[in-house]
């Protein structure tokens, strides 16, 4: 029984770190003048662009992979910390589509950014600067 109450609290003491790791990368990567509202704003253009990404065929597959993959991750039920948690429910999922999203952005380029935003310019450029790809020439 011991054994098994270590492995349990090893697992969840792994789950911790991560948490608090992945955290700190979504801390490192926001934009510093996107607060909490602006990123609820972008939220469904987000989701558009995503849907819209990986339909693209003239994207390269494994783009494209990745993509079907995080929309799967988001309509599945299980998660890394379960939504019925405040506040860090929702925020694995929301670390997730933007590390997915800047390894997307660069991966795509800029100009499969521009193409598919369903949003504002604005939103467009904050997007950009969460994905880590620079602001087009006259932002």
């Amino acid at each position: 029984m011991t054994a098994v109450c270590t492995t349990v609290a090893a697992v969840a003491a792994g789950f911790v770190v991560l948490w608090l790791t992945l955290l700190v990368g979504l801390a490192v990567i926001r934009p510093t003048d996107a607060s909490i509202p602006d990123a609820l704003r972008l939220l469904p253009d987000t989701v558009v662009l995503l849907r819209r990404l990986a339909a693209d065929r003239e994207l390269p597959r494994g783009v494209r992979i990745r993509l079907a993959l995080l929309l799967v991750y988001l309509i599945l039920p299980i998660d890394l910390v379960p939504d019925f948690i405040p506040v860090l429910g929702y925020a694995d999922d929301a670390i997730i589509v933007a590390v997915t999203l800047r390894s997307v952005a660069r991966r795509a380029g800029t100009h499969a950014l521009d193409k598919h935003w369903p949003g504002t310019p604005d939103g467009l450029q904050v997007v950009r600067r969460l994905a880590g790809v620079p602001d087009r020439p006259g932002n």
